[in-house]
C-alpha cells in the first residue's frame, strides 16, 4: 500500500494508473475505521482494479459546538486495517492541503439539503459536497463507494454528480450493523454501556415500522409513530426527527411505497446517531 498526503503525489499516482488503463475506485472516509468502512473497500475492490481510500476529518461539515476536535482519530490503526484489506493508495491530506488559505468556494445543495440532517446541522451538507467534489476532482475515480447509513448524504452526492455532469459512478453499500442491530459508526465509541443499550431502540423502531409496512400499514405518519414509540421507551434517547420520506426529494410522504425511506436521528447524551431503512 502506498500513502500520500500531498496533491502532486496523488496526481502522479493517478497518471500512472490511467496510463496503465486501470479502473480506480474511491472510498472517502473520515477515518477511525470499522467494518462498515471495510465493506466499502470490499465493494470497491469488486468494482475496480485499484482502490483509493481517503482519510480526512473535514472541518467544513462540522458546525459550531459539534465534535470536530474530539472526533475519534487513530491513523496507525487505520493504516493496519486498510493494508490488510488491500487498499492500493491511502490519501491522508491535511486541512491546509484540502483548503489552502483563502479557499472559500463551496458547493451548496438545493432544498433537499435543508431538510433533516441539513436542518439539524446547518451548513453540514455544503461541507460534505465541497469535500466530496474536491476528492472526485483529485482522484478522478471511475466509481465511488458510500454507505447507506448516511442516506441523505448519498442522495445529495448523487444529485451533485447528475447536476454537474461528474464522470463518476456511485455505489451504495447496505448499512453494516453490530449483531444486536446497532448501525456501525465511529461515534459509537462515545457511548457508555447504558447509552449504547438505549441506542438499540433506534434500529428496533425502524424495524418495527418496516414490519408494520409489510403487514399492510401504508400511512407515513403511522409508520413514524411506530418508530417514535420505540424511541420514547428508551430513557436516554431524544429524537431529532423521525420521517418517512421519498428517495428523490427527501420530502415526507403520506403513503409509503417500495423505496420509501424511514429515517431517524436521535441524541444519546452528547452523542448524535442516525439510521434508516428502505422499504422493500
Amino acid at each position: 500500500m502506498e500513502e500520500v498526503a500531498e496533491v502532486p503525489a496523488l496526481r502522479a499516482w493517478r497518471r500512472e494508473a490511467r496510463a496503465a488503463g486501470r479502473r480506480v475506485a474511491l472510498v472517502p472516509t473520515m477515518g477511525f475505521l470499522h467494518a462498515g468502512h471495510l465493506a466499502l473497500v470490499d465493494d470497491a475492490r469488486r468494482r475496480a482494479e485499484l482502490v483509493v481510500m481517503s482519510i480526512f476529518v473535514n472541518p467544513l461539515q462540522f458546525g459550531p459546538g459539534e465534535d470536530f476536535d474530539r472526533y475519534p482519530r487513530d491513523l496507525n490503526r487505520d493504516r493496519a486495517l486498510v493494508r490488510d484489506r488491500r487498499v492500493d493508495l491511502l490519501f491522508v491530506p491535511t486541512v491546509a492541503t484540502m483548503y489552502p488559505p483563502g479557499a472559500d468556494t463551496r458547493i451548496v445543495p438545493g432544498a433537499a439539503g435543508d431538510r433533516w440532517e441539513g436542518a439539524a446541522r446547518p451548513g453540514h451538507f455544503a461541507g460534505v459536497l465541497t469535500v466530496v467534489a474536491k476528492l472526485f476532482h483529485l482522484v478522478e475515480p471511475e466509481v465511488a463507494c458510500f454507505g447507506q447509513k448516511d442516506i441523505q448524504q448519498v442522495t445529495l452526492v448523487r444529485r451533485m454528480v447528475r447536476d454537474l455532469d461528474l464522470p463518476v459512478e456511485l455505489s451504495v453499500v447496505p448499512t453494516v450493523r453490530e449483531e444486536d442491530g446497532l448501525a456501525l459508526s465511529s461515534r459509537n465509541s462515545y457511548l457508555g454501556p447504558n447509552e449504547r443499550q438505549d441506542a438499540l431502540a433506534l434500529n428496533r423502531g425502524l424495524r418495527a415500522a418496516a414490519v408494520a409496512w409489510r403487514t399492510g400499514e401504508r400511512a407515513g405518519p403511522a409508520l413514524e409513530a411506530v418508530v417514535a414509540r420505540e424511541i420514547a421507551a428508551a430513557p436516554a434517547l431524544r429524537a431529532d426527527y423521525i420521517a418517512a420520506i421519498d428517495p428523490e426529494h427527501l420530502q415526507r410522504v403520506d403513503e409509503a411505497v417500495p423505496g420509501t425511506i424511514l429515517a431517524a436521528a436521535v441524541r444519546v447524551g452528547r452523542t448524535r446517531l442516525i439510521d434508516n431503512l428502505i422499504l422493500r
